[in-house]
């Protein structure tokens, strides 16, 4: 690599059964990451503490059930509490919690020798977040469920290397039940944030799943002067690749999106791609634990009338120049089928059921040696092929989500992914961020193509000014 290039990662790990677990895993992940000379490291939404794919929590209109709420409870013990406040509109305490500044930070306790001691607000979470990137040198981007008062929030947090945590965001708008458990976050925390690797100024923020489908929230983005926009989500369907490469294009940024691999048994198999872009190892299957099926999403199966007919899914390969190539499937008697846009209401594509299931735990992956660079295109800095998934067995039915992380450039070529079916490898690219400002020769959306005069944009509790290149 150049001193210019920045080396941008992400990967598909499924939420542990524990907490503490999930944090560990972070870590091997980390680790593996820094021994791939990776510089930012993006993780899934709702990636510690889990995401409840499946479950109503014994809600319908007008009544809920005692062991929905005992659901409930497990789900808001698994979350961490990055101690934090509410704050207004469910914005936190915002840079006053950045700086360690709220009420409670500088409490006094008296250690055992009569010593004072600092009071850390929050669990130890954020501590140990930040320890992880410190010993890393991985600038870490994760999702995470946060408690604060007596609500959840689907969060970010934007952890640096030397500064420790530097930002969160707080999703603005859960998308269908998600509104039941998650507690709706303040668009003040969509504020951009920056870091300096190498010299190269880059600044970056994340809108969390659904939120991408928010223009005036990709805008409010884009007019922050952002050069990498971060797109953790639940979504692994084949439409959310296009929306990764319109917000690329739209931004004149790279994006780069992260989601889940959840397997319906919990084991671990190794990815079938080829392309050279994943590094994985396959792993042995540990015992099945008892523990929440919350903290892990879990497999669940529709039992009811309602249930769709088994489809194969369309494949799609990409060519030289970026372009989508979508193949068509055969059948088991081997007629061409396509697949038909599955009819859902919820952000993430899954089946659903009342009654959970425990998956059983897996150990983190180990590094593995990273393949070499493969060159994709001129003036997008060195990349890997992106994989394309081997069809020859259908093993889609084996997945509750099929992750899908991808990296993608300002040009909206797919540079990375997009990564189905591995709960293990991690993808990368290098990238050079002046493509970023090539890209605004011709397209501005925040500047010269804006038409700021005529058309206004205004967000409460958020400040749009653009921030500086270097």
């Amino acid at each position: 690599m150049t001193p210019s290039k920045i080396r941008l990662a992400t990967a598909s790990p499924s939420t542990q059964p524990t907490t503490s677990e999930t944090i560990s895993q972070i870590a091997q992940l980390a680790r593996r990451a820094a021994s791939n000379h990776v510089d930012i490291l993006l993780l899934p939404e709702a990636y510690i503490g889990g995401y409840p794919r499946g479950t109503n929590f014994g809600c319908v209109m007008g009544s809920r059930s005692a062991e929905g709420r005992d659901e409930y409870l497990r789900y808001f013990q698994a979350a961490v509490d990055l101690g934090d406040v509410v704050g207004e509109g469910g914005a936190g305490g915002l840079e006053k919690w950045v700086r360690r500044e709220l009420v409670g930070d500088e409490i006094q306790e008296r250690g055992q020798e009569g010593d004072k001691v600092k009071n850390k607000r929050g669990d130890g979470t954020r501590e140990e977040l930040e320890r992880i990137a410190r010993e890393t040198g991985v600038f870490l981007v994760t999702g995470c469920i946060e408690k604060a008062g007596g609500s959840l929030y689907c969060s970010a947090v934007y952890v640096c290397p030397e500064m420790g945590m530097i930002g969160k965001r707080k999703k603005v708008m859960p998308t269908a039940i998600e509104r039941l458990v998650w507690a709706q976050g303040s668009p003040a925390t969509l504020r951009a944030v920056s870091t300096v690797i190498r010299g190269v100024r880059i600044n970056l923020a994340a809108a969390i799943c659904w939120e991408n489908y928010m223009p005036m929230l990709r805008q409010a983005l884009y007019s922050q002067n952002i050069n990498l926009y971060l797109a953790p989500t639940a979504d692994g369907r084949d439409t959310w690749l296009p929306l990764m490469r319109t917000a690329a294009i739209e931004g004149r940024c790279f994006v780069v999106t992260s989601n889940m691999c959840v397997r319906k048994d919990g084991g671990k198999q190794q990815a079938k791609t080829n392309g050279g872009s994943v590094v994985s190892q396959k792993q042995e299957q540990q015992p099945q634990t008892n523990t929440s099926a919350i903290a892990d999403p879990s497999p669940f199966s529709r039992s009811d009338s309602r249930s769709r007919p088994k489809k194969i899914r369309r494949q799609s390969i990409f060519d030289e120049d970026g372009n989508e190539i979508v193949l068509p499937c055969c059948n088991e008697q081997g007629d061409v089928e396509v697949e038909a846009e599955a009819q859902v209401d919820d952000e993430a594509m899954s089946t659903t059921t009342a009654k959970t299931s425990l998956s059983s735990a897996a150990t983190p992956a180990v590094s593995a040696p990273a393949p070499a660079l493969t060159p994709n295109k001129p003036g997008n800095g060195t990349t890997f092929k992106s994989p394309v998934i081997d069809r020859s067995t259908k093993t889609e039915e084996g997945f509750v989500s099929r992750g899908g992380s991808a990296i993608v450039s300002p040009f909206g070529d797919v540079l990375a992914g997009p990564q189905w079916e591995d709960d293990e490898g991690m993808i990368w690219a290098d990238v050079d961020f002046d493509d970023c400002i090539r890209g605004r020769l011709d397209l501005d959306t925040a500047g010269s193509y804006s038409r700021n005069d005529s058309f206004k944009l205004t967000i409460e509790g958020l400040d749009l000014s653009p921030l500086p290149y270097h």
